[in-house]
This record gives structure tokens, sequence and C-alpha cells, in this order.
């Protein structure tokens, strides 16, 4: 069992930046597969970004694509989201997940954190 939680949400500007941490605890995050999801009101939760156990590789939708980067430290259980260039588009409620067969759907994930809100104002 793994239990996640995140921090590093809260309100800036546009073209601001925040970091989002994901910290995982009962046990490590060895063989899982690391994503970010979010959701904003009103919409569908959206898949951001993930990270590979295996080799790091990364995968990013369109929209944060060269403004964000997914990054992992295996020592402290803990993966980052760094998010710069910020838009009031990227407000919503941000998830991170666990999976070892996790890649870009929502479905493939075991473990999901509570979510932190991250709100971009103009």
């Amino acid at each position: 069992q793994v239990q996640l939680v995140e921090s590093g949400g809260g309100l800036v500007q546009a073209g601001g930046s925040l970091r989002l941490s994901c910290a995982a605890s009962g046990r490590t995050f060895s063989g899982y597969n690391i994503a970010w999801f979010r959701q904003a009101p009103g919409m569908e939760r959206e898949f951001v970004g993930v990270i590979k156990w295996a080799g790091g590789s990364t995968k990013y939708t369109d929209s944060v694509k060269g403004r964000f980067t997914i990054s992992r430290d295996n020592a402290k259980n803990t993966v980052v989201l760094q998010m710069n260039s910020l838009k009031p588009e990227d407000t919503a409620i941000y998830y991170c997940a666990a999976g070892p067969w996790g890649w870009d759907s929502a479905v493939r994930y075991d473990y999901w954190g509570q979510g932190t809100q991250v709100t971009v104002s103009s």
C-alpha cells in the first residue's frame, strides 16, 4: 500500500512558478511510474505528465510542454512537478498518482493523493 501526499500548491500570478511535491509513505516508489493529473472545476481529470520508474523517461501533455518538468528523488521517495510560466488555464487541483503500469491514462494508476490546489491569477 502506498500513501501519497501532495504539497506546494497555492496562488500565483500569471507568469510565475510553483513547485509541487508528491511524497510517498507506506512503501517506496520503487517500481512505480508517477504521474500528475489535474482537474479544473466542471472539467474531467486531465493528464499532465508522468515519469517512469525505469530509466526516468517522461511524457507531458502538449499544453505544458516546455513549461512543466517532472523529476524524482528516489532517495527521498519524492516526485516534483516544477511549473514555470504559469497561465490562468493551469488553475486546477493537481493530483499525483502511482502505478507500476501507469502512463497517460488515469485508469492505469492504483494510488492517488488527495490533491493540492493551484490557482493562477491573470
